[in-house]
C-alpha cells in the first residue's frame, strides 16, 4: 500500500513537472497563434515540439543518472539547484517580456529551433529527475504528451488571447519548477 502511494506520488509529480515545461510551448504558441497558423502547421509545430520534449529529458536523464554516480549524496541538492535556477529562470523570463521571434516558425529550420528553445528546460529537468533514478518511461511521455498538447492549446488558442496570458503561463510553470526545486533540497 505504502509502494502504491510513493508511486502515484512520483506519478503526479512528473506530470505536474511535464505540465510546467509545456507552459513554455504554450506561451511561446499563443504568440505565434495570434499571427495566424492553419491546422496543419498547428499539427507539425506540436509533433516536433512533442518529440524534442521527449528526446531532451531522456538526454537529460543519461546526463543526470552519470552525474549522480558521480556526485553521490550531493545529487539531490545539485539536482534541487537545478530546478530552483531554472523555475527562477522562467519567471524572470516572464516578467521582462519575450523576445522578437527572429526565425520563421514555417520553416523547417525554424521549426526545429523553436522546438528546441521550449524543450530546453525538459533538458535540465531530466537531468535533476535523472540524478533521482525517475521512471524513465513514464517520464518522457509525460513530459512529450504535454508538451505537445499545450503547445496545441498555445497554437489554437493564440488569437483568442491577449499576449499577457502567455507570460502568465511561463511564469506559473516557473513557480512550479522553483516549488519542486526547493522541495528537493530541503
Amino acid at each position: 500500500m505504502h509502494e502504491a502511494a510513493e508511486r502515484l506520488g512520483e506519478l503526479a509529480t512528473i506530470v505536474m513537472m511535464a505540465v510546467a515545461l509545456g507552459m513554455d510551448a504554450f506561451s511561446l504558441g499563443i504568440g505565434i497563434g495570434m499571427r495566424g497558423v492553419r491546422l496543419r502547421e498547428v499539427l507539425r509545430i506540436s509533433s516536433v515540439i512533442a518529440l524534442f520534449h521527449i528526446l531532451m529529458p531522456l538526454l537529460g536523464i543519461f546526463t543526470g543518472e552519470y552525474l549522480g554516480m558521480l556526485l553521490g549524496q550531493v545529487a539531490s541538492y545539485v539536482s534541487g539547484g537545478l530546478l530552483v535556477l531554472l523555475g527562477l529562470h522562467m519567471i524572470i523570463s516572464s516578467i521582462r517580456g519575450g523576445g522578437t521571434e527572429v526565425v520563421n516558425i514555417r520553416s523547417f529550420l525554424g521549426m526545429l529551433l523553436f522546438a528546441m528553445s521550449v524543450s530546453v528546460d525538459s533538458f535540465s529537468v531530466g537531468v535533476s529527475l535523472g540524478l533521482f533514478h525517475s521512471d524513465l518511461v513514464i517520464t518522457v511521455l509525460a513530459f512529450g504528451f504535454f508538451g505537445g498538447v499545450m503547445s496545441v492549446l498555445g497554437l489554437l488558442l493564440g488569437r483568442r488571447v491577449s499576449h499577457s496570458l502567455g507570460d502568465y503561463g511561463e511564469a506559473a510553470g516557473g513557480a512550479v519548477l522553483l516549488a519542486f526545486g526547493l522541495m528537493f533540497i530541503f
